[in-house]
């Protein structure tokens, strides 16, 4: 039995890795520590907040002493850390809170963990500090480059990559210098439920539903390797139970696909949902284009976002061949499980976009459980 600390767990990935362990290893403890910040939202913990092995609280990373008390009363052996502002444009535009989460957070972690389970020896010998970070602390690739391995020289291109690469390092440094027990992984971009509405995959589904505009950046070309968000808690659980003290291990969908292709298929698949189940068009009356067949026509192209890098690839051997990982859903199936469950789930991802929950959180979560 373990006792889990999962940071940043009401967020995309973290909730679906709470999910994903709840169900897989029900008798383990599973504390959520989250600030709910704009892409925190408790309602994807709604299924599993009435476990009696769960338990959730409001609080900020930052906060070492609530960091310890949390590792010290719940006895905690595995801290699980997602928590971190992810969104490469909000990090242009301003990036001093990626500094403050992604390092300063990170840090607080760290210092918390080293003093309740190296100096006062709570879980001494039994702990594990597995930090969450992305592909994109590799840089760029050109098109015929190799995928990133764990091998490949960090050259972050933007604030977002940049604190997370010194986040990276931060973890190294405890493991080297400490003793901390720690693990890294370092994914390509996520796609599944619960994925807050400004990033590509959500935003195509629900701009469709509401006829708005699907908006691409330059000319579309740009590759990104794609990962199920359940096949990436699949292998963080392979990493804590296999993987090697001090080691980054590269989890990835073996998944490339450019931007403007990902759009013409989700455009078709939409199409094709709708002419399959015309109970959408009365769930869904302003989405006037696809329910005549024309998602495509909401296509636009905008201008480039600075330092945006043109491709992203993992290279998952080493987790192939040490930890026995691989992806187990393909593009096309996971794609349509992520488009159903945005069909399904107008409730949650409308009002993350109207506002409506961050009413709801006032009223139902004013203080940390």
């Amino acid at each position: 039995m373990k006792n889990l600390l999962v940071t940043g767990g009401a967020g995309f990935i973290g909730a679906n890795f709470v999910h994903y362990w709840i169900e897989n290893y029900p008798q383990d403890t599973v504390i959520v520590l989250d600030a709910l910040t704009y892409a925190g939202n408790l309602k994807s913990l709604n299924s599993v907040k009435d476990c009696p092995n769960f338990q959730f609280y409001q609080g900020d990373i930052c906060d070492t002493d609530l960091v310890e008390t949390l590792l010290r009363e719940h006895r905690i052996d595995t801290l699980v850390h997602f928590a971190a502002e992810s969104h490469v444009d909000r990090s242009i535009s301003g990036p001093d809170v990626f500094i403050q989460t992604n390092i300063i957070g990170t840090h607080s972690l760290l210092k918390a963990a080293k003093k309740v389970w190296l100096e006062e020896g709570v879980n001494r010998e039994i702990h594990r500090f597995h930090h969450v970070s992305t592909d994109e602390v590799y840089g760029t690739l050109e098109a015929e480059e190799p995928a990133f391995s764990e091998a490949t020289p960090y050259a972050p291109n933007s604030p977002y990559s940049a604190s997370k690469a010194a986040s990276d390092h931060l973890v190294r440094a405890y493991h080297h210098t400490y003793g901390l027990k720690v693990t890294t992984s370092n994914c390509s971009n996520n796609y599944g439920p619960y994925h807050f509405p400004e990033k590509l995959i959500p935003l195509l589904i629900t701009n469709i539903l509401q006829d708005k505009p699907l908006p691409i950046y330059g000319d579309g070309q740009q590759i990104r390797d794609w990962l199920y968000v359940e096949d990436h808690a699949r292998g963080i659980d392979l990493v804590i139970r296999k993987g090697e003290l001090g080691e980054c291990y590269n989890i990835g969908g073996i998944n490339e696909w450019t931007n403007i292709n990902i759009v013409k298929m989700i455009c078709e698949l939409m199409n094709r949902e709708f002419e399959a189940q015309p109970i959408l068009a009365n769930r869904y009356p302003q989405a006037t284009s696809v329910i005549a067949g024309k998602a495509q026509d909401l296509i636009i192209f905008v201008d480039d976002r600075a330092a945006h890098d043109r491709r992203y690839a993992i290279d998952p051997r080493k987790s192939n061949s040490q930890l026995g990982y691989q992806p187990q859903e393909s593009f096309e199936t996971g794609i349509r499980k992520t488009l159903l469950w945005y069909l399904e789930n107008e409730d949650w991802w409308s009002s993350v976009m109207d506002g409506s929950y961050r009413q709801w959180i006032e009223q139902q979560y004013s203080t940390a459980e």
